[in-house]
C-alpha cells in the first residue's frame, strides 16, 4: 500500500511525535546532569558512584537485544510502545520520591539503581520499534529535515524549561527547603508523563500489513548484520564513541557544582547558551548530511566533541570559564551526532534489518560504555583520594578523564576516515 504522507492522519502523527519527543526530552533533562547529581548527593552517594549511576543508561542499551523478540510479536507496535514507555516514565518519576522514604542510605542507593535500570530498560527495549513506527509517517526524502526540526523544537522549549526549573530549584535550596525542590520536580515529571502518554495515543497505528510479517530467523539476522563488513565498522564506531563519552560525561554534573562551585541556575544558563548555538547548528548539519552522507555529518561532529573534551582538560577552579566552551562544543557535536547516529545505519544495512542492526549496535556499544564509566569512577575516586593529585600534578579527576575521552575521540575520527568514509552509501 502506497503511503499518503500529506494525509491529515500522517500530519497529525508527525506533529504528535514531535510533541512526544519534546515531553520525553524534558524528562530526560530532569534525570541527567546537575538535577540528578543534586538528588544523588542528597541521598548521600559519592562523586564516583554518581558518575557511574549517571552513566547507567549505557548498560540499559543491552536490553535492546531483547527487542528482537518484540519486533516479530503479533501485538501492534503502538500498543507495545505505549505500555513500555509509560512504565519507563513512571520509574523515572519514582527516582525523585526515593529520598523521602524512611530507609537506610544503602537501601535507597539500591532503589535508585533499580529505578534507573528499569526506566532505561523499558525505554530502550522499545526505542528501535518506536523509531520505525513513528518515523513511518515521515517522507524518507525529508527525514533529515524532519529530525532537525524535531530537535530544534525540543531544544528551544527545553531551554525555557530548564531555566525555569533551575531557578525554582535554586530558590528552594537557598531557602533551606531542597526537599520541596525535589517534590516540585516530581510533580513536573507527573504532568510531563501525562502529556507524553496523550501524544503517543495521537500517533496513528502502523499499517496492519506490517504486523503480520513472518518472523526472521536468527541466522538471517546475523547474515545481514554482524557478518557484513560495513555493519562491523558501525559497531566498532559505536563502541569507540560510547567509551569516549562515558569516560567523562557522567562525571561532569558533580564537577560543575561540587568542584567548580557553580550554582544549578548558572549551569542551566550555560546549557541554555550552548543549546541556542546547537539550534542554529542543527539545520546546517542536516543539510550537510543530506548533501554528503550521514557518515560525513557524524564525522564532522566528532571534531567538535574532541574540542569539547580538550577544553575540559584545562578546566580548574581558577579556569572555570573553560566549562563554557566545553558545553558549547559538546552541544554542537550532538547536533550532528544525534541526527546521524540512527540514520547512518540506513546507509550501510539492508532496510529490512534496520531494527535488528540498531539493537545489536546500541546494546554492545552501551555495554562497553558502561564498563568505561565503571573504570572512570575508579580513576576519579583514586585521584580524589590522593588529594586531587596525579603523578605529583594538581588535577581534578574529571580533567584526566576528559584527556582519555579526547584521545578516544581522535581515534574515532581516524577510524571513520580509514573505514566507513570509504564505503559505498546505500540510498533507502
Amino acid at each position: 500500500m502506497e503511503k499518503n504522507f500529506s494525509s491529515p492522519e500522517y500530519r497529525r502523527s508527525r506533529t504528535a511525535y514531535i510533541a512526544q519527543c519534546t515531553f520525553e526530552y524534558f524528562v530526560s533533562l530532569l534525570v541527567t546532569d546537575t538535577f540528578l547529581a543534586k538528588l544523588l548527593s542528597y541521598v548521600g552517594l559519592s562523586d564516583a558512584m554518581i558518575g557511574v549511576i549517571s552513566s547507567f543508561i549505557s548498560l540499559a542499551f543491552i536490553v535492546q537485544l531483547f527487542s528482537l523478540l518484540l519486533v516479530g510479536a503479533r501485538v501492534g507496535k503502538k500498543k507495545i510502545v505505549i505500555i513500555f514507555d509509560t512504565v519507563s516514565q513512571l520509574f523515572f518519576l519514582s527516582i525523585y520520591m526515593i529520598p523521602f522514604l524512611s530507609l537506610s542510605q544503602g537501601i535507597k542507593t539500591v532503589l535508585v539503581f533499580v529505578a534507573i535500570a528499569v526506566a532505561y530498560a523499558c525505554k530502550y527495549l522499545i526505542s528501535n520499534i518506536m523509531y520505525q513506527w513513528a518515523n513511518g509517517f515521515v517522507d524518507p526524502n525529508k527525514r533529515a529535515s524532519y529530525s532537525a526540526t524535531k530537535e530544534i523544537i525540543s531544544l528551544i522549549s527545553g531551554i525555557l524549561f530548564t531555566l525555569a526549573t533551575g531557578a525554582a530549584f535554586d530558590a528552594f535550596e537557598a531557602s533551606g527547603n531542597i526537599g520541596y525542590g525535589f517534590i516540585f520536580i516530581a510533580v513536573s515529571m507527573l504532568i510531563l508523563n501525562i502529556c507524553n502518554f496523550i501524544s503517543l495515543l495521537l500517533i496513528r497505528k502502523e499499517e496492519q500489513s506490517s504486523e503480520n510479517k513472518p518472523g526472521k530467523r536468527f541466522s538471517d539476522i546475523l547474515n545481514h548484520t554482524v557478518k557484513q563488513k560495513n555493519f562491523l565498522y558501525i559497531l566498532i564506531l559505536s563502541i569507540l564513541w560510547n567509551c569516549t563519552r562515558y569516560f567523562t560525561v557522567g562525571f561532569i554534573g558533580t564537577f560543575k557544582t561540587t568542584d567548580l562551585l557553580l550554582s544549578v541556575f548558572f549551569v542551566q544558563v550555560i546549557n541554555t547558551v550552548a543549546n541556542v548555538i546547537r539550534i542554529f547548528a542543527s539545520k546546517p548539519f542536516g543539510r550537510y548530511s543530506d548533501k554528503k552522507s550521514f557518515a560525513s555529518g557524524y564525522w564532522l561532529a566528532l571534531f567538535f566533541a574532541a574540542a569539547a573534551f580538550l577544553c575540559n582538560v584545562f578546566t580548574t577552579r581558577e579556569t572555570w570559564f573553560f566549562i563554557f566552551p566545553y558545553t558549547v562544543f559538546y552541544a554542537v557535536s550532538l547536533a550532528g551526532l544525534n541526527q546521524n547516529s540512527y540514520n547512518i545505519t540506513y546507509s550501510y544495512v539492508d532496510s529490512d534489518y534496520i531494527a535488528e542492526a540498531m539493537a545489536i549496535q546500541h546494546s554492545i556499544g552501551g555495554l562497553f560504555g558502561f564498563g568505561c564509566s565503571i573504570l572512570g569512577g575508579k580513576i576519579l575516586e583514586t585521584i580524589q583520594n590522593s588529594g586531587n593529585m596525579l603523578f605529583g600534578i594538581p588535577m581534578f579527576g574529571q580533567q584526566f578523564l576528559a584527556l582519555i575521552s579526547f584521545v578516544l575521540c581522535v581515534i574515532c575520527i581516524v577510524f571513520m576516515r580509514l573505514t566507513i568514509m570509504k564505503e559505498r552509501v546505500m540510498k533507502q
